[in-house]
C-alpha cells in the first residue's frame, strides 16, 4: 500500500461512535493502510452527540465558509478536524447547524428517522467532495461505509464527473445489513434531480428505502465489499448482476491482507508482483 491514497467516507467511525461493523471497519481499515505505508483521509458527519471538547475537534477556517446548495437552499459548510488518539490519523467532520447540531444521529428519541435525512446525505456527499477539492488531495481509492455516505459515488460520477482531481479515483462501497426499515423523504428524487442529474441515474430513489439507496451507490462503484454476513438478499442479487469485483465479508480480525489484495489487484489492477512490492 506504499504511497497509495485512500479516502474513507463513513457515517460512523470509532472512537466517535460505539463499536459496530461500520464504525469499527471505518477505523481499522485506514489504520491498516497507514501501517502499510499508505496515506489516508477520513470523513464523517459531525453529529451533535459527538463531544467536541472530549475529542478535541476544532474548526478549520481555511476549509470552511462555502455554501452548498441543497434543494435550492444555500447551506453553510463548516469543516472540523480531530486526531484519533495514539494513531497518526486525522478525521474531518462535515458540519452544518441545521443538519447536524441536534443531539442525535439519524433518528429521534422515538426511533423515527429524521425527515431531513435525505438532505443530510446530499449535503454530506457534496461537503466531502468540495473539501477534498480544497485539500487538493487526489485519492487512488474512495471507500464508502454506511448509507448516509452512499450518495457520494453518484455525485462524484455525475455532478462532479468532469472534476480532474478525481479522474483516476476508484470507488469501493461496503454494503452492510439493512440499517432502517422505512423510507426517506418521498421528495428525495426531486431534490437530487434539482442538481441536474439524469432521471435514469437516480431512478432507484423514486422509492428511497435502504435497499434502493444502496443500489444507487453500487451503480456508481468500481468494487463492492460485503461489510457483514447478513446483507439483504435483494442487494446480494443486485451485486451479482453488476459483475463488479467483490470481496466477501472478512471479520476485522482477518481482513487486512484480503483488503490490501482487493485494493491493489482487483481495484487498481496492479499485477501480483506489483501488489507484493506494496
Amino acid at each position: 500500500m506504499k504511497d497509495k491514497r485512500i479516502l474513507y467516507v463513513s457515517s460512523e467511525v470509532v472512537p466517535y461512535f460505539p463499536e459496530n461493523n461500520i464504525s469499527s471497519m471505518s477505523f481499522e481499515a485506514p489504520k491498516m493502510v497507514n501501517a502499510a505505508g499508505g496515506q489516508t483521509r477520513i470523513f464523517m458527519p459531525r453529529f451533535g452527540n459527538i463531544n467536541e471538547r472530549r475529542h478535541q475537534l476544532h474548526e478549520v477556517i481555511r476549509l470552511s465558509g462555502m455554501n452548498l446548495v441543497v434543494n435550492d437552499l444555500d447551506m453553510p459548510l463548516i469543516i472540523k478536524v480531530a486526531s484519533i488518539p495514539k494513531e497518526r490519523m486525522q478525521v474531518y467532520f462535515i458540519d452544518n447547524e441545521d443538519y447536524f447540531k441536534r443531539k442525535a444521529t439519524l433518528t429521534d428519541e422515538d426511533g423515527q428517522l429524521f425527515e431531513d435525512n435525505d438532505e443530510r446525505a446530499i449535503f454530506f456527499a457534496k461537503g466531502v467532495i468540495e473539501t477534498v477539492k480544497k485539500l487538493n488531495w487526489a485519492p487512488d481509492i474512495i471507500h464508502i461505509n454506511g448509507w448516509l455516505a452512499s450518495l457520494l459515488p453518484m455525485y462524484l460520477r455525475n455532478y462532479y464527473g468532469n472534476e480532474p482531481l478525481f479522474k483516476e479515483s476508484k470507488i469501493i462501497t461496503s454494503v452492510y445489513n439493512q440499517s432502517f426499515d422505512d423510507t426517506l423523504d418521498s421528495e428525495m428524487m426531486k431534490k437530487v434531480l434539482f442538481d441536474g442529474l439524469e432521471d435514469d441515474t437516480v431512478e432507484h430513489l423514486r422509492t428511497p428505502n435502504y435497499t434502493n439507496i444502496m443500489k444507487v451507490a453500487i451503480d456508481n462503484s468500481d468494487g463492492i465489499i460485503y461489510g457483514g454476513e447478513d446483507v439483504p438478499e435483494e442487494l446480494q442479487s443486485y451485486i451479482s448482476e453488476k459483475d463488479l469485483p467483490t470481496l466477501e465479508y472478512k471479520s476485522r480480525e482477518v481482513f487486512a491482507q484480503a483488503y490490501q489484495t482487493f485494493y491493489l489487484r482487483d481495484i487498481l489492477n496492479e499485477t501480483e508482483e506489483e501488489a507484493e512490492d506494496n
